[in-house]
């Protein structure tokens, strides 16, 4: 499922309710993603103030995954720039 989000707040939602669907409590899950308690309740509060590496794990260990929708016109230049910084 694709859903659209643009704050982080929204984000924020998403990750408290898979979590809670999932059954994980935040004293487990933070851990797991190598984050503190407070750190995944920002998260979930939607705090911009939370580093981008650390989003990215907790939404790793919930099993959600980030698609980013570039401008038209502009895949390949990302595609291409993607893969000179992975070789």
């Amino acid at each position: 499922m694709h859903i659209p989000i643009d704050t982080p707040e929204q984000l924020g939602r998403v990750v408290r309710t898979v979590r809670r669907a999932q059954r994980i409590r935040q004293d487990d899950l933070a851990p797991m993603a190598g984050a503190s308690h407070v750190t995944l309740m920002n998260i979930e509060r939607g705090k911009g103030s939370v580093g981008i590496g650390r989003v990215m794990e907790v939404l790793h260990e919930l099993g959600i995954r980030v698609h980013v929708d570039v401008p038209p016109g502009l895949q390949a230049q990302v595609e291409q720039a993607l893969r000179t910084e992975a070789g």
